[in-house]
Order: structure tokens, then C-alpha cells, then sequence
């Protein structure tokens, strides 16, 4: 999942002071250049004079989207050419200072926000976390990726179209997109002013909610803003899903497999999982880039597009120059088409509380982008595009991994106003409740792993896929006689050369013992060892293990084994 971040409880319980934090996140900053996250980045001392003496998230720091000012830095929305300097700071912003937070400075995107890929900027394709190879989704594409590299605690991105969830989906973090309106926009250079939301992306849906409370509420001089009273589930809370066969995704290693887990995994938290039909969701957002709201981005930033094209990506230009062509009855046939699919849209969701969907249903490289720009940014926004016409609020979390190691996310939507609820689930979702804290860490090598005969004993008790890894060189494998299920154990071989694929798994610890209780001999929980040298707690062959079992370490995984030869 992320790679060195933290959440809100244990970064404000530092031991160094913020300072040389700072001075840590700068050395940080240079080592990780070659991801493109930053378009200005603010010295530690400059940080420092911004930083309120006290408040609720004091000793926390945020990145934030260069299309949102902050006082005294340039905003550019990735068009150098576009650049001026804030005078004041966006509400947004203002607010998180306010409550103590630490500004570090202007993050890299999509330019003008058009795009959830993360490529189109002239400061450079911002690269994954992981992956730097593979796109790190957009259009807040550097915000996300500061906080899966723990270059920040939490950053501000923005959303029209899922530019707020998508890059939080290639990441395996939370991404809050609120109820328009919710945080007021201004201060934020607009997309599609009537669309557009401030976001966040944290560690935590907990984390999340905190933000929420600090920056939610009318803002005076904001039109878009408004008052919501807030909207939650009552009684048994009903969440629509629609099949993987409706969905159609394109790649059964990308997606069909987690999100049938993610589904199951709310069904054994105690929700009521309904089948619902996706096609009016995903007409919705089809209008999207075909209808006239591609006007409003015209709207927006089209006078400066047509005196200065030379200065601004092509592809980019051509997007949001496409509204010049558009009308007015070509607008108000939109807004017609609009109404007509989401009286069936908000049918279905009046039937249920919420809706669980994919955040997304593939995870491009960067030169995928590069060959076909246009294409694969469409196909990005199938399950995002429509939230923000129809509407709803969101939080997009991390639903486990996929294709050998790829994070994959799911979205939850609702109405507007119902943004605590969401995140009270993805909370539950997380295995924990709004006050609970990292669990136990235990790996598994076999039936226990994810999709496998075992794996609902761990989503029963709250378990959260982590991670998937290896152990240190000198194991083996073992095929248990028995079953069904097949079983492995896991045994120590001194000087012996093999690794063994593992998962590691986040379990609430008061579910650890009765676990166990339903873990027979000769396997037991033990220590073993993974191959970046952490030492782990997982399931391991006993004494005598190894009567009667077949030695399957040649293989390397218990999925290998047990995919070859069709073995049951």
C-alpha cells in the first residue's frame, strides 16, 4: 500500500519537533525528485512562519494542488505561463492553517485539473509511488503521491470528475471527495466551477473526518458554498453493489476478484449487501466529456487558452476548447439528459443507504498514456464522472491488492449530506472505529490469503490486506495431507535459499485468540521472517509437520501450487 506515511495519532506524537520534521520532509523531497510531486515547494523556515502557534492539527503538514492559493506562493495550474501570486489564501487552506496545520507548498497535476492520469503537465508525468513506471492518476496527482511517499500527512487535492479519488485508488489511501459545496471553493482556480470539490487524502478514514470538521461550512464570499445538514444511515444500513459481470472489467487480474471481497467483507460487517444496475450511473457521467459541461471549463480558463495556445499542452487545449462549438440549446439539451437519468439514478439509490463501486478497473503505465492520451483518460472516469453531476458525496479506500501487488480501491457514494456517514463506514471498512488504531500484523502464506478457502476467517475478524511480500531466504513449503481445504505450513530450513510469498494481513488483536483457536496441528502461529528483515508473526508448521506432507517449495507460492496441474 503507501510507502512511509502515518496517521494523524502517531505523526502528532513525534518526538522531533516540527522544525526538523521539516527538515527531514526537505532531504525527503530531494531523494524522491524523480517522481515530479512538487511545482513549488516552500523552504522549512517559510513552512514555519505560515504555521499557526496551536490547534487541533498542530504538528501535522499538508501539500496542496497548485490550482488552490495559499498566500504569497504562485498558483499555477501546471501553466507557468498562467502563473500569479495569491494574495490570500482559499478558505480551504485558511482553515487548515487556522487549526494549525503546516503548509509545504504547491503540488504538481493535470494541467487546469483536466485529466486523472497525472501526466499532463509540463513539470514533468508525476510518477506512482510504487510503481514509477505506471501513471499516479490525476488530476491531483502530485498531492496524493506526497502522502503515499510521506512527504506530507495529508494534502488537498480537487475533484470534477474523480481527480480527487482516482490517484487515491493507485495509491491505496483515502480519498474524501465531499458533497459540493461542503468546503467552500474559493480561493480555487475552477474546472467546472458548478462541479467542482475540494478533497483530501489521508491514511485514514478517521483522518479523513477530522479534516472535514475543520474545513466544512458556508464561506460568505462563495457562492458555491452551502449549509448540509448532515444525512446518516439508520437502522440496518442497505449498500448497493452491482455485479462483476454488469461492471465489465476489462481485466479479471485487475479488479473482478478485490471487489467481490470488498463486497463480501461489508456483508460479513453486518451490512446488507443489494444488487443494484450501474448503467444509469455510468450514462450520467458519459455526459460529462459529450455534454455541455465542457463549456464550463471554456467558461473557465478559454480566453486565456485562445490569446496564449502556444503555452498550454495540447491536449489540454483541445479538451477545454471544445466548448466554444457548444450552444445554448446544445446546453440545455444537456441539462434535460442530465434530469432524465438521474430520476433513475436516484431511484435506485433511495433503495439502499449507499453504493459500493470500483474507484477504477485498471492501472495504465505511463506509456500507455503517452500512446493513446485521450483513450485511456476516458476510460479512467467510468465509475467517477458522474458523482459530482448527480450530486452525491464520496470517499474512495483501499480494498486490497491486486495483478501481483497493484493497490485497487473502491468508492462509496450517497447523497449529499451524507459524507460523515461514508466515512464512518470506510472507517469499519479499515477494521477500525473512529478511535482505534493500527491492529496486529500477521502473515499468511496459504488458505488464510486473499480469494483463498480461509481468507473469510481474517475479513470475519476485522482483517485488512496490508501488503503481499516475500520471507528472507531459508524456507520451505509444505503440502499438508488432509482436507479440504489444501494446507501449507511453512518450515525453517537452515542455509537453505528459497522464498515463499507471503501476505500480511492487519488484524484487530482481540480477534487474534480465537483465531487461533481454529488453527489445527500440526500448524501453529510462530515467527518467520520477511525478506526486508522484519520479523513477523504468521502461520508455520509445528513439530511434525512435515509427516506425510509433500515439499511443494519449488513452486514459490501457494497459489502456484495450487494452480498447477488444476490441483483441488
Amino acid at each position: 500500500m503507501t510507502d512511509s506515511g502515518t496517521s494523524f495519532a502517531a505523526a502528532q506524537a513525534r518526538a522531533s519537533s516540527l522544525a526538523e520534521h521539516l527538515s527531514e520532509l526537505a532531504a525527503r523531497s530531494t531523494a524522491n525528485r524523480a517522481h515530479n510531486i512538487w511545482i513549488e515547494r516552500l523552504s522549512p523556515d517559510a513552512s514555519l512562519a505560515m504555521t499557526a502557534p496551536d490547534g487541533p492539527l498542530a504538528g501535522l503538514t499538508f501539500a496542496t494542488k497548485d490550482n488552490i492559493d495559499i498566500a504569497g506562493v504562485r498558483t499555477t495550474a501546471a501553466c507557468p505561463a498562467y502563473a500569479y501570486t495569491a494574495k490570500t489564501s482559499a478558505s480551504a487552506v485558511a482553515r487548515l492553517i487556522s487549526a494549525g496545520a503546516t503548509p509545504l507548498g504547491k503540488t504538481n497535476l493535470d494541467q487546469f485539473a483536466t485529466g486523472l492520469v497525472g501526466a499532463r503537465s509540463p513539470y514533468g508525468a508525476c510518477r506512482n509511488a510504487r510503481f514509477p513506471e505506471r501513471i499516479s492518476g490525476g488530476s491531483s496527482a502530485g498531492s496524493a503521491v506526497a502522502v503515499a511517499l510521506g512527504e506530507a500527512d495529508f494534502s488537498l487535492g480537487t475533484d470534477t470528475a474523480g481527480s480527487g479519488r482516482v490517484p487515491a485508488a493507485f495509491h491505496g489511501l483515502v480519498g474524501m471527495k465531499p458533497s459540493r459545496g461542503l468546503i467552500p471553493n474559493a480561493g480555487v482556480v475552477p474546472a467546472c466551477r458548478s462541479l467542482d470539490c475540494v478533497t483530501t487524502f489521508t491514511q485514514t478514514a478517521r483522518d479523513a473526518a477530522r479534516l472535514l470538521d475543520v474545513m466544512a461550512g458556508p464561506d460568505a464570499n462563495d457562492p458555491s458554498s452551502r449549509e448540509l445538514v448532515p444525512r446518516w444511515f439508520s437502522g440496518p444500513t442497505r449498500i448497493g453493489v452491482p455485479s462483476v459481470d454488469a461492471l465489465a472489467f476489462p481485466d479479471d487480474a485487475y479488479g473482478p476478484a478485490e471487489f467481490e471481497s470488498a463486497c463480501n467483507r461489508l456483508a460479513l460487517l453486518g451490512y446488507e449487501v443489494v444488487p443494484i444496475d450501474p448503467a444509469p450511473f455510468i450514462a450520467a457521467g458519459n455526459l460529462l466529456y459529450s455534454g455541455p459541461w465542457v463549456a464550463e471549463r471554456t467558461t473557465a480558463v478559454g480566453d486565456f487558452i485562445r490569446s496564449q495556445r502556444e503555452d498550454t499542452l495540447e491536449v489540454t487545449a483541445a479538451i477545454i476548447s471544445g466548448g466554444d462549438g457548444l450552444s445554448a440549446v446544445d446546453t440545455f439539451q444537456g441539462f434535460d439528459a442530465l434530469r432524465e437519468i438521474a430520476l433513475e439514478a436516484n431511484r435506485i439509490l433511495a433503495s439502499v443507504d449507499a453504493i459500493l463501486m470500483p474507484t477504477v478497473d485498471r492501472f495504465p503505465t505511463i506509456a500507455e498514456v503517452e500512446a493513446e492520451p485521450v483513450a485511456v483518460n476516458t476510460a479512467l472516469g467510468r465509475f467517477t464522472n458522474f458523482m459530482n453531476l448527480l450530486d452525491y458525496a464520496a470517499v474512495a479506500f483501499p480494498a486490497g491488492l491486486a495483478a501481483g501487488d497493484l493497490p485497487f480501491g473502491v468508492t462509496l457514494f450517497a447523497p449529499a449530506g451524507s459524507d460523515r456517514a461514508l466515512l464512518e463506514v470506510a472507517s469499519r471498512f479499515e477494521g477500525r472505529d473512529y478511535a482505534a488504531t493500527r491492529g496486529f500484523t500477521l502473515a499468511a502464506a496459504g488458505a488464510h490469503m486473499s480469494g483463498l478457502p480461509l481468507n473469510w476467517q481474517l475479513l470475519e475478524r476485522g482483517g485488512r490486506l496490508l501488503e503481499r511480500t516475500r520471507t528472507a531466504p531459508g524456507y520451505r513449503l509444505l503440502a499438508l495431507p488432509g482436507g479440504p481445504p489444501k494446507r501449507p505450513a511453512l518450515v525453517p530450513e537452515a542455509g537453505g535459499s528459497a522464498q515463499i510469498e507471503i501476505e500480511l494481513w492487519d488484524l484487530p488483536p482481540e480477534r487474534i485468540g480465537d483465531l487461533l483457536a481454529l488453527v489445527p496441528a500440526p500448524l501453529a502461529f510462530g515467527r518467520l521472517t520477511a525478506e526486508d528483515g522484519r520479523e513477523l508473526t504468521g502461520f508455520v508448521g509445528a513439530a511434525g509437520a512435515e509427516a506425510g506432507a509433500e515439499d511443494v517449495t519449488a513452486f514459490g507460492s501457494w497459489r502456484a501450487y495450487l494452480e498447477d496441474g488444476a490441483r483441488p
